[in-house]
């Protein structure tokens, strides 16, 4: 008899995309998450609008880790048309639940694992009158009969239903119907079948479940965001439908009823843009989410923005490329992108966050340094973050925050000025006074993305035009200790070997630098999360012999970066690489460093 592993194992629904069972995963996942144990969702899934196969993996870990394991231990096969992958992925000891309404081909088996079949098919076109009840409520049904497989709380399940549907009524006693099918079904014929269960306990009280573009959206409203134009694209376009949502809750007038907020879709990315552009000009705080496609049609206004010291605040969730690529695959493919983007010598500032918390706090943060530094920022999340539930600290306000509008003179300021020049950098710290167009004549201006000199006057004299470029370089080198601080974790032991991560790696890099420290490997480990680089990520590398980059791309962009920007040797960085679109998992990243380890060990 084997061991029962308790709130440690993997569950991966296969299905077919279009059917509603992202409603039903996300149900399962969130019944776990009450019971007080970390959970953590990844769905993966095709960018058409139904028929192909879609995955959505749901990690139990007692232990809170953020990333995937790598193994798969309860595979619920909803689809035959990907039976044969499914049943491969599926660890030795696993458990295949599949509707056994339709038989399997008989080569479809394996002697070292568990098969449960449920007729799921054949009991709700019994049950249910209308077909796409039946589509819907089969779905339900595999909740059930997970659920008395894994010891999951019916009470917190039939709360959820009564919750979810508490607008439909009708729906909750169909819901709950379907439940029993599949829970009773399992009970009856398969009562000790499982080695995995969930029991409750205590762990996720002060967090919540919540998706990176949820957060960040909410972010952009409470960092004073009145304004967001965009054009829709996989998969940044939930961020504005969240910023819709949070501004009809929290932007309107409590005595007019009017919306204290402009929303614009634009006709392409370009166009929104420059309608951010024109917004941020004229004095609001604004916005536009998109991915990598969209920056590369956006990049002359981005260009504009840099040239012109206009605040500019992008979010790219990245996507595979190049090209179309995979739209609804994961990277972080587009970091080299955003750091140059436009023609022309430009710089730009990127924020990496790690999870949805990091998402919030850094909406704010792009805000503030958007207009403290009167350039672009840009937010650089992915798939994995952006679209994925994810548990997390709840979001935590200061309620005395006040917005950094950088230099800006009012029409008091300039009563004292002898002349306004929009260019030129008075105190010396490289960043020019600003003014908002209307606050008084004296602060008018003329805004040129041509060559202009520090007075705001045209050019085409190359020292005036050196001038100016060269302290938009050292202002964007000022940025840098204005940036969200680099996190870093120390071994427990002396060690001369490194890594460097950033993003959403950040959960399988954690889990992977344990379990080698379990084995006596020892690496200490930064998260860079601003770009241009702190000093102390190129003190970190100083002090290690070895350092090894871990990024989710083919061509090793962050490594790039630190090679360019810090006077590191090419032979001290490692990549270590991870493009396949798949959210990355911890048995990769540990597999990668010990070979990469022995190998200069042999060497």
């Amino acid at each position: 008899m084997s061991k029962t592993r308790v709130n440690d194992f993997t569950i991966k629904v296969g299905n077919v995309n279009g059917t509603g069972s992202a409603s039903a995963n996300a149900l399962l996942m969130k019944i776990i998450f009450r019971m007080g144990v970390p959970v953590v969702g990844k769905n993966i899934f095709p960018s058409n609008i139904q028929g192909l196969p879609t995955w959505y993996e749901i990690r139990v870990t007692e232990k809170g880790y953020r990333g995937r394991s790598g193994d798969i231990d309860i595979m619920i096969a909803m689809n035959p048309d990907s039976y044969k992958r499914d049943l491969e992925e599926l660890s030795p000891g696993g458990i295949l639940l599949y509707d056994e309404t339709w038989p399997r081909p008989h080569f479809l088996t394996r002697s070292d694992i568990t098969v449960i079949g449920v007729p799921l098919a054949r009991m709700c076109n019994s049950a249910f009158k209308v077909a796409r009840s039946r589509i819907l409520m089969k779905n339900v049904a595999y909740v059930g009969a997970v659920a008395a497989l894994l010891g999951l709380d019916l009470d917190i399940l039939h709360t959820l239903l009564r919750e979810i549907f508490a607008a439909k009524p009708k729906l909750i006693d169909l819901n709950l119907q379907a439940v029993a099918l599949g829970y009773d079904y399992v009970k009856e014929h398969y009562p000790n079948a499982s080695t995995f269960k969930v029991e409750a306990r205590d762990l996720t009280k002060d967090k919540v479940m919540i998706d990176g573009n949820t957060a960040a959206g909410l972010g952009c409203v409470y960092g004073g965001a009145t304004f967001g134009a965009w054009y829709p694209i996989t998969p940044s376009t939930s961020l504005m439908d969240a910023f819709v949502k949070y501004c009809k809750d929290l932007r309107i007038h409590p005595e007019t009823g009017k919306h204290k907020y402009c929303i614009i879709q634009a006709e392409d990315e370009l166009a929104a843009a420059g309608m951010i552009i024109g917004a941020a000009w004229d004095g609001a705080r604004c916005f536009t989410p998109t991915s990598g496609p969209g920056i590369s049609l956006m990049s002359e206004f981005i260009g504009f923005a840099y040239y012109a010291e206009i605040p500019m605040v992008l979010f790219n969730i990245q996507r595979t490329g190049p090209s179309t690529g995979m739209p609804t695959r994961t990277q972080q493919c587009d970091i080299q992108l955003c750091a140059t983007a436009s023609h022309g010598d430009t710089m730009h500032i990127l924020l990496f966050p790690a999870d949805p918390g990091e998402c919030f706090d850094m909406a704010v943060n792009a805000l503030d340094l958007a207009e403290r530094f009167q350039t672009p920022v840009f937010v650089l999340s992915d798939i994995d973050i952006g679209m994925n539930d994810w548990m997390v600290d709840e979001l935590q306000w200061d309620d005395s925050y006040i917005p950094d509008r950088g230099k800006v003179l009012s029409s008091e300021d300039l009563k004292s000025v002898d002349k306004f020049h929009r260019y030129l950098d008075v105190d010396g710290d490289h960043i020019p006074y600003r003014t908002i167009p209307g606050t008084d004549p004296k602060g008018a201006y003329f805004t040129r993305g041509s060559g202009h000199n520090k007075f705001g006057g045209y050019t085409e004299d190359g020292a005036e035009y050196k001038e100016v470029v060269d302290r938009l370089k050292a202002k964007w080198k000022a940025s840098a200790d204005k940036l969200p601080a680099p996190i870093v974790r120390r071994a427990k032991q002396a060690t001369k070997s490194g890594i460097i991560s950033l993003g959403s790696c950040d959960g399988a890099v954690i889990e992977a630098r344990d379990r080698l420290g379990a084995d006596g490997v020892y690496l200490n480990y930064m998260r860079v999360r601003g770009f241009p680089f702190a000093q102390e990520v190129e003190d970190f590398i100083a002090e290690h012999d070895q350092v090894f980059v871990i990024e989710q791309n083919r061509d090793a962009q962050l490594l790039g970066l630190l090679l360019s920007e810090t006077n590191t040797p090419r032979e001290k960085l490692i990549p270590l690489l991870h493009y396949s679109g798949e959210p990355l998992d911890y048995k990769f990243v540990r597999g990668a460093l010990s070979e990469a380890l022995n190998l200069r060990k042999s060497a």
